[in-house]
């Protein structure tokens, strides 16, 4: 019999990539295994990527994730990086706490992974230690995101700011553009490369190619989310053309 498992998201409103990179990465694993998966969302409200939509969208997770466990969903992800990232350093481990909280106190416990520890976790598993990536933020937001990862150990030699405020338009951004936009990284003796910092966007048809252009290690936070969500659920990781995580 096919064993087949609920994948809750929890959603800024605007966010249009999650939706389709992570159940992609997925279906890719359902094309060499025998398990299944449906996935199933709710939506926190969120336009504009500033501290202040950030905020108030975050004090929304909780409804979400009470919401999630009414469907039994056997893991939920939280899909905005800089909505933990913008709360304070480490904030990711008290989010995913309270959250799972959330579902156990309705009778529904399950596993909450948000793409900022799902990121902080893909690159303790890859022996990260020098790092550079590329984020569509505005340059305050991307510093905000670069001061919470040395905060987990990790050294950011460069990084790159789209500055793209409108939530939407990173949306828009072709998949393929980390390819060209990584010659703008300064990557003597990075060891780790982060193709998105951000699910909105989109790069999963890159991550593999930056890996084979650059010859080091590459992930993403839809990547590192996907990854992190397997793990919970138990289930064997390797899947091919999905950069360095998914080859352990």
């Amino acid at each position: 019999m096919t064993n087949t498992y609920r994948i809750g998201q929890i959603v800024p409103s605007s966010n249009v990539t999650m939706e389709t990179e992570v159940p992609a990465i997925f279906r890719m694993r359902e094309a060499i295994c025998s398990e299944r998966f449906t996935f199933h969302s709710s939506r926190m409200r969120m336009k504009k990527v500033t501290q202040e939509e950030l905020k108030a969208m975050d004090s929304d997770s909780d409804r979400c994730a009470l919401e999630l466990s009414d469907a039994a969903v056997d893991v939920m992800g939280y899909a905005c990086l800089v909505a933990i990232m913008s709360m304070g350093l480490g904030y990711h481990r008290e989010s995913q706490k309270r959250l799972e909280g959330r579902c156990a106190d309705n009778g529904q416990y399950c596993p909450v992974v948000s793409s900022a520890g799902a990121l902080v976790d893909g690159l303790t598993l890859l022996s990260a230690r020098k790092i550079a990536l590329i984020t569509p933020y505005q340059k305050p937001l991307t510093q905000l995101v670069c001061d919470y990862l040395e905060s987990e150990g990790f050294e950011v030699v460069d990084a790159l700011s789209l500055e793209i405020p409108d939530n939407l338009e990173v949306a828009r951004q072709n998949p393929l553009a980390p390819v060209d936009l990584v010659d703008r990284l300064n990557l003597s003796n990075v060891d780790t490369l982060v193709a998105s910092a951000c699910v909105q966007m989109p790069s999963l048809p890159s991550v593999q190619k930056l890996q084979d252009k650059t010859g080091i290690p590459v992930l993403s936070a839809s990547v590192a989310t996907a990854y992190r969500m397997m793990q919970h659920l138990g289930l064997s990781t390797a899947i091919p053309g999905v950069g360095a995580l998914f080859e352990r």
